[in-house]
């Protein structure tokens, strides 16, 4: 069975933090590196961070140095701490895996508001 379950989105002021959790079947998550993706209003999805199987992180310059993705093997959950969060980090969030073509299958997303 595939699934994706994204949680932890919100309303936060800008400057506050987040911790987004996915969930993904075994199927989807391992041995593969997974990512965070962002879906802005009016715009495409877009990748933000990944990690490799074994823990190596690469970060998209609009989120480095304020976001961290981490991920619990042992429970095939990724993870991502969003920090010092701005209004255009709003979006809906999908975590997924990370391969060289686009995944068939995404869960429902988690959403992000950042507003006074």
């Amino acid at each position: 069975q595939v699934q994706l379950v994204e949680s932890g989105g919100g309303l936060v002021q800008p400057g506050g933090s987040l911790r987004l959790s996915c969930a993904a079947s075994a199927n989807i998550f391992e041995k593969n590196a997974m990512g965070w993706y962002r879906q802005a209003p009016g715009q495409q999805r877009e990748l933000l961070a990944t990690i490799s199987d074994s823990g190596k992180a690469i970060y998209m310059n609009s989120v480095k140095g304020r976001f961290t993705i981490s991920r619990d093997n042992a429970k095939n959950t990724v993870f991502l701490q969003m920090n010092s969060l701005k209004p255009e980090d709003t979006g809906v969030y999908y975590c997924n895996a990370v391969l060289p073509s686009v995944p068939a299958y995404w869960g429902q997303g988690t959403q992000v508001t950042v507003s006074s």
